[in-house]
């Protein structure tokens, strides 16, 4: 029986083309630095340390941590100097991105439906960003307002998508077993990955990532909006 949906963020909930986005958002957060470090170093730099995340292995290091550790020392300046300059990006400048977004489509009534169906609901975004980060994401989708079980966050979790101990510690988080969870997503390789574990799986194509890495076969595979009839016939 299914009792906890984990939903993907960017790609399946809110509507972005994943480049485009994240081409704006390193292009904004790297005109806060300009004046200690050139826009293409910074960059770099930046997702140089993302990916220290993405790799890291050690069960305990949040991904917080691993970032902390690793970015000061690209960039050349401490965290306690770094970490204001983010925190004011975030409260501004990251906000305008929000901006002009394509219309969410059913986001918003199939969450509400879920939740009053009585399933967990967990937002499983990749944890490269801090949580005022995701909640902001989910604003401007009007979808800040749900109880989710949690939002997989950077302060939190200690391991990144597509590194199935993610979703081993969303597990033990829910302390629930992989039969129990759905996890629905855009992404073949990020988010299907968690069948490897034995958690059902759903495959939205609206904005359908498949780099050809992950060879495995969704148990559900729809468009956005036929994703309330999927989550309607789970347990039935």
């Amino acid at each position: 029986m299914i009792k906890h949906l984990l939903f993907d963020l960017d790609g399946t909930l809110l509507p972005i083309d994943l480049d485009f986005f994240y081409e704006n958002y390193l292009t904004a957060l790297s005109a806060k630095f300009t004046g200690i470090i050139a826009e293409a170093e910074f960059k770099e730099k930046l997702l140089a340390s993302t990916m220290a995340m993405v790799k890291n292995e050690d069960p305990a290091l949040t991904n917080e941590e691993v970032f902390w550790r690793d970015f000061p020392a690209r960039i050349g300046f401490p965290r306690s100097f770094l970490e204001p300059i983010f925190f004011t990006f975030y409260q501004q400048e990251y906000r305008l991105l929000g901006k002009n977004l394509p219309p969410a489509g059913p986001v918003q009534p199939l969450l509400t439906s879920v939740f009053q169906q009585g399933y967990s609901v967990t937002i499983a975004t990749n944890p490269i960003f801090p949580l005022y980060a995701l909640e902001e994401r989910l604003a401007w989708i009007d979808c800040h307002q749900f109880p989710y079980r949690f939002i997989t966050s950077m302060e939190q979790m200690h391991f990144c998508k597509p590194n199935p101990n993610y979703y081993r510690e969303i597990l033990d988080l829910l302390g629930a077993k992989a039969e129990e969870c759905l996890m629905i997503g855009n992404d073949l390789e990020e988010d299907m990955v968690a069948a490897l574990l034995g958690l059902k799986t759903c495959l939205v194509t609206d904005r359908l990532i498949n780099r050809g890495k992950l060879k495995v076969k969704p148990d559900y595979t729809c468009r956005l909006v036929e994703l309330p009839q999927i989550i309607n016939r789970l347990n039935n």
